[in-house]
């Protein structure tokens, strides 16, 4: 039991390394940009995360919107070379898609949530092989 133990905190630490290495100097582009951040949430996992449980995770107030979307919908116009891309956009492309494939690896149960209104918090959240709530945040402004 000790060396699975020791197994299970081993790969929670390994998860939120590599995602602090993925996201690292990444910038999410809305009207705004914002940096990613890492979030770890010891046994959330275990059960199934509602928006209730989530908004008292991160601190918002119960009446907050959250929208679900998918996690390729949500990288889609950061994680997809175009041919009109320069050189900085085209390493940026790959950086995200290196992000999606981590998160993707890493994770399951994996979903994106959106919290709030033009300036929205959103939550990139799956779960752990030890049953954790593991995932990157960040900001966007839509008006």
């Amino acid at each position: 039991m000790k060396i699975y133990c020791q197994f299970l905190n081993y790969m929670t630490n390994n998860v939120t390394q590599k995602l602090k290495q993925t996201s690292n100097s990444l910038l999410m582009m809305s009207e705004s940009e914002y940096p990613f951040e890492v979030i770890f949430w010891s046994g959330e996992g275990q059960q199934t995360l509602t928006n209730q449980k989530l908004l008292q995770l991160t601190g918002h107030p119960l009446e907050t919107p959250v929208e679900t979307v998918e996690l390729d919908y949500f990288f889609r116009n950061s994680a997809e070379a175009k041919e009109w891309h320069d050189e900085i956009q085209k390493q940026d492309v790959q950086k995200f898609q290196a992000l999606v494939k981590t998160l993707k690896e890493n994770l399951t149960d994996i979903k994106v949530y959106r919290l709030g209104t033009i300036n929205i918090d959103v939550y990139i959240l799956g779960k752990t092989v030890s049953g954790d709530l593991a995932g990157i945040s960040t900001k966007v402004v839509e008006t």
